[in-house]
């Protein structure tokens, strides 16, 4: 590890405290290993799967799996498997970078994701040791590769309602498993399959499921709108024997598996999309600088200066945000380990504790890049409509995202939803500063102009957003209180004001800290980010805790709630026009995303 030992906020507890900049990570500090790996993985993108993008969406037979066991052999697959189990054992951080590298290879990133994370993982975090040691090795090189079947034509968002039935055979040596799933990644190639279902009607359980196991049948590849060289199959159980022993955790524990590794999912989905953005807004520098209008480069144009510079804003902060958790699930895990916890459960234990920040982060990573490749199309024009050109294909595999491992809308209530559940149980206390936050709003508002000092202004706006979302949240609970979960409309404003304080604090100290490294000169262009996403974020807040005040009080308490959230929502005034030009001419001189 290359972060200082350091005391970690809890998960969620950014919301009440923060950290120095001096102990947040950032990936400016990756190490030279980690960078050569990730250049590993770009190298493998580049020479093997860009060049054949049309052939993979075209499904050509074995190509998906010739990639996948290529890039077995480079060690891709194997960054979190233990090296007792053929892995490289790498820690979280690395994983997290390979998958952002490996997120801009379209439907090839689906696939190996799905492999390494989904597919792997729960054998890693929950198999015995049998387990581990047949099926782990087979799933680092390549040779085998690795499916995850949970969601069935009628479960959708309520994974856990699976109508699949596991029955014990008289003998008691097998499972018999019947049922159907649907929407199965790498289906059409897999050799072995995480399988969930009921064991006597009600207990939710996983097993190892092996494709040459007899009664495992497939369906047609799916049409789909995007990732088309993405296998997408029904899987069938008809009789299906699974032997005893490919258990997998303990009988009617399977939830444990599903929301656990949905926790590191979500993080993982982040970095595969972020990595798939930065090469479309690289793309669009280049097209921007060269494209003429008007005998002028359209690069020249504000409205397009506009688009680079908010592209890399929303991009360079959902990374802060990333690297930021990744840095406190390692560091937690480690800490864990240190005190005798074996790996395995260290890590998933990590990974639980900032299920918080990981649903902020699937619905900020997906979102930047559904923004960029939007505004991609844009900045091309016809051209971004064209088949011919990379905007379509990019603009079409992005939408999944938001679908993907909870979708959005799931993952924001989840955020306010664990947070709340976390302040019952005593992880967190909100409910001392929300109460600190209504004795302020009966008092006088304090009108100074404060400290000059660079970041003051932002260090300021983070403990007024904080105020803004433990006002509202707070109120809302106090009366709503059981029908609270009901009014999703308002949990969606919190959770959207959530996730602009941990965004824009992010990004804050992250930019501090490089700050104090490198100089405010050299610090320029970011410095201009932070502010830009600062007043605009402050904007959004705003707009999210009227409507959410508006929805749930009225007469007296209203107006003294509208007052507070104006006087919590103030950030100076930012020339963000001048401010984004000198982000895009950072980039056109560059002619790529260089944050």
């Amino acid at each position: 590890m290359n972060t200082t030992s350091k005391a970690n906020l809890k998960g969620g507890e950014f919301i009440i405290s923060t950290s120095p900049a001096d102990q947040i990570f950032t990936p400016e500090e990756l190490n030279e290993e980690q960078r050569m790996m990730a250049d590993t993985a770009r190298d493998f993108l580049e020479k093997e799967v860009l060049p054949h993008l049309d052939r993979i969406d075209a499904m050509e037979p074995g190509l998906m799996a010739g990639l996948m066991e290529k890039a077995g052999e480079l060690g891709l697959l194997a960054i979190s498997i233990p090296e007792n189990y053929g892995g490289l054992g790498k820690d979280f951080l690395t994983g997290m970078l390979m998958t952002e590298v490996l997120g801009a290879g379209h439907s090839f990133s689906v696939a190996i994701a799905a492999h390494t994370g989904i597919g792997t993982l729960p054998i890693l975090y929950f198999g015995t040791a049998d387990q581990k040691e047949k099926y782990l090795p087979l799933l680092a090189s390549g040779e085998w590769k690795a499916s995850y079947c949970l969601t069935e034509p009628g479960s959708g968002s309520d994974a856990l309602s699976a109508k699949s039935r596991a029955v014990l055979s008289d003998d008691k040596k097998h499972y018999i498993l019947n049922g159907q799933k649907m929407w199965i990644t790498n289906a059409g190639f897999a050799d072995l399959f995480i399988v969930f279902a009921q064991v006597d009607g009600d207990q939710f359980t996983g097993f190892i499921v092996e494709k040459q196991f007899e009664g495992v049948t497939l369906g047609e590849e799916e049409h789909k709108m995007g990732i088309k060289g993405s296998s997408t199959r029904q899987v069938f159980f008809t009789d299906c024997k699974v032997p005893v022993e490919n258990t997998l955790g303990e009988i009617g524990k399977g939830h444990l598996i599903a929301f656990n590794i949905l926790n590191i999912g979500r993080a993982k989905l982040a970095a595969a999309a972020l990595g798939g953005a930065k090469p479309v807004i690289t793309k669009c520098v280049g097209y921007a600088s060269e494209r003429k209008q008007f005998n002028l480069p359209i690069a020249k144009f504000g409205a397009i200066r506009y688009k680079l510079a908010e592209m890399t804003i929303r991009t360079y902060a959902a990374e802060s945000a990333l690297y930021r958790t990744a840095s406190m699930i390692e560091e937690t895990a480690a800490a864990l380990k240190a005190e005798g916890t074996d790996p395995a459960t260290a890590m998933l234990r990590a990974a639980e504790e900032y299920a918080v920040e990981c649903a902020i982060l699937k619905v900020a990573g997906s979102e930047a890049l559904d923004y960029v490749v939007d505004e991609g199309v844009q900045i091309y024009g016809g051209y971004g409509f064209s088949a011919d050109y990379p905007m379509d294909r990019s603009y079409r595999d992005s939408r999944i995202n938001r679908i993907f491992e909870g979708t959005n809308e799931i993952n924001r209530l989840l955020t306010v939803d664990m947070l709340l559940k976390r302040a019952m149980k005593g992880k967190i206390d909100l409910m001392t500063p929300a109460q600190q936050v209504q004795k302020e709003l009966m008092g006088i508002p304090d009108f100074g102009n404060g400290d000059d000092m660079l970041f003051a202004a932002e260090k300021k706006a983070v403990s007024q957003m904080k105020k803004a979302v433990l006002m509202v949240a707070g109120a809302a609970v106090q009366k709503l209180m059981a029908t609270l979960q009901k009014e999703q409309e308002i949990l969606m404003n919190v959770a959207n004001m959530i996730n602009e304080v941990f965004l824009c604090e992010s990004l804050m100290l992250r930019v501090e800290k490089l700050v104090a490294s490198r100089g405010e000169d050299a610090c320029a262009g970011r410095l201009d980010m932070m502010r830009v996403c600062f007043s605009d974020g402050m904007d959004r807040l705003g707009y999210e805790g009227r409507s959410a005040i508006n929805a749930f009080t009225e007469g007296d308490e209203q107006r003294m709630m509208l007052m507070g959230l104006k006087r919590f929502s103030k950030y100076g005034p930012v020339n963000t026009k001048e401010a984004r030009r000198r982000v895009a001419a950072e980039l056109i001189q560059a002619g790529k995303y260089c944050f």
